[in-house]
């Protein structure tokens, strides 16, 4: 696996326009870095609910007229996903789609429940019949059983018993509403084209299909958008924003705008504070792409280092072939990058990076580059020591894998085989994002996984059912 997180989900929906499904289609490309395992589009058309879901990419699966064209509708809603919690197989697909009595009821979810097992244990106890291994089914039945009247309210009640982190966009045949959690985690956005409202998951996905961004989603708060305009409600107590640093770091794509700031500036501000915290005498700066590009050019503009593409990617990439000897698996990392031997060789180099996950591509990469005549190579690592897993919709390692949970800088530094190693500090990451340091009280962002401050409670975790996906396929059954 690549040294990386692998990114969370994306969510699009829009209500009032008359290509709904097209723009959803355009929407979810706009989102495809927050997930590649499936996409699928819900619409409705005032009297019923069309659905296609797929595993794959957006592109390899919404890239007809016939498809769109089935879609039909005025409101239609959109998910990329990544499976953070349940296998990836077509009956996790989302969005998720249930009847009531109220009528139809679809759902999109960016993140990760925290107690999402031991609600499932519960409500199966009570009869409830789960169709997938998601923990965003839970929410459906939830509502299902609640004796709220409203849609609104019934949703209002699930979500009150929910802990985790989550964006969600949701369609019934009134409207679209979506809802953030009370600490904000996940990010959501408001937009608008024409006169239809637009939720997604970030700016960018704005930008494709030209609606004008609006604001963003307060933390805890759900717009109900429908035939009657847009309301804003908040249903549950206020709470310190914690939205994910992350996002910043390396999730969103560098040409969103999360929560006011642009992407792209506050990872070339990282840079610069990682330079200053962390200076190095070298010749050349080379980022290791995509995501360690932004933060390389912040790195050389405050160094004074020039800036050089040591490093190719290959973005052509789909999934790694299964390597039948140790010998072709060495070679997978070339897959993906590969050296530009001309900018490095005779070079003392810094390799910046976003993070160290594992440190196996890290080692990989280090080599790649010595193997091109680098005479030096130092790694500055655009983020903190990863030390801890995330629990809130990102897919990381147990901490036993994380390489910076088990060993210092020095020690990382000689396993990965570079002549220095060095990360930005927590301070400096919240100065780079304007603040003069981090708030050691209430922290302005999640950052749990370097800090292990978890905001929210992960009950089952702690409870000792955090492997409970394991538990799901005891005598379950299988999608070949």
């Amino acid at each position: 696996m690549f040294d990386k997180f692998h990114e969370e989900c994306g969510v699009f929906g829009i209500f009032g326009h008359s290509e709904a499904a097209a723009l959803t289609a355009l929407g979810l490309h706009a989102l495809q870095h927050r997930g590649q395992e499936a996409a699928g589009i819900v619409s409705h058309d005032g009297r019923q609910f069309y659905t296609h879901r797929a595993l794959g990419l957006v592109g390899d699966n919404f890239n007809s007229a016939d498809v769109i064209g089935r879609l039909k509708g005025f409101s239609a809603l959109g998910h990329n996903r990544y499976s953070t919690s349940g296998e990836p197989m077509l009956r996790n697909v989302q969005p998720l789609f249930a009847e009531f009595s109220f009528g139809g009821f679809s759902v999109a979810h960016n993140g990760n429940l925290t107690n999402a097992y031991t609600l499932r244990q519960a409500l199966i106890q009570r009869g409830s019949i789960f169709q997938s291994t998601s923990d965003t089914e839970v929410i459906i039945h939830l509502i299902a059983t609640s004796k709220a009247n409203t849609v609104e309210d019934r949703l209002t009640d699930a979500l009150s018993q929910i802990q985790g982190a989550y964006s969600l966009v949701v369609m019934t045949k009134e409207g679209v509403i979506g809802v953030r959690d009370p600490l904000g985690v996940r990010p959501l956005v408001l937009g608008k084209v024409g006169d239809a409202y637009v939720l997604a998951s970030e700016t960018c996905a704005l930008d494709i299909i030209g609606a004008t961004y609006v604001r963003d989603i307060d933390a805890g708060e759900m717009i109900v958008i429908s035939e009657e305009g847009l309301r804003s409600l908040h249903p549950f107590p206020p709470l310190k924003k914690r939205l994910c640093i992350f996002e910043y770091v390396y999730f969103a794509r560098p040409d969103s705008q999360v929560e006011t700031k642009n992407v792209y500036e506050a990872r070339k501000r990282i840079g610069m504070v990682l330079a200053k915290e962390n200076p190095a005498a070298a010749d050349v700066i080379v980022p290791v792409p995509d995501s360690g590009v932004p933060a390389a050019i912040g790195y050389s503009q405050a160094s004074g280092i020039p800036f050089e593409l040591g490093i190719i990617r290959n973005h052509y990439v789909g999934r790694t072939f299964i390597e039948p000897t140790d010998q072709v698996r060495h070679l997978g990392v070339k897959l993906k990058h590969n050296a530009n031997e001309q900018a490095l060789r005779g070079k003392r180099v810094v390799l910046v990076d976003d993070s160290i996950v594992r440190g196996t591509t890290s080692k990989k990469i280090v080599a790649m580059v010595r193997e091109a005549g680098a005479t030096e190579v130092h790694m500055r690592i655009a983020s903190p020591p990863t030390t801890h897993s995330c629990y809130y919709g990102v897919d990381t390692p147990e901490r036993d894998k994380l390489l910076a949970a088990q060993h210092t800088v020095e020690e990382m530094a000689r396993l990965i085989d570079v002549d220095s190693l060095g990360f930005i500090s927590i301070d400096g990451l919240y100065q780079a994002m304007g603040e003069t340091h981090r708030d050691s009280v209430t922290p302005q962002y999640c950052d749990a996984c370097f800090s292990g401050d978890y905001p929210i409670p992960l009950t089952d975790r702690d409870s000792g059912t955090n492997q409970f996906q394991k538990d799901l396929f005891n005598g379950g059954y299988a999608e070949v």
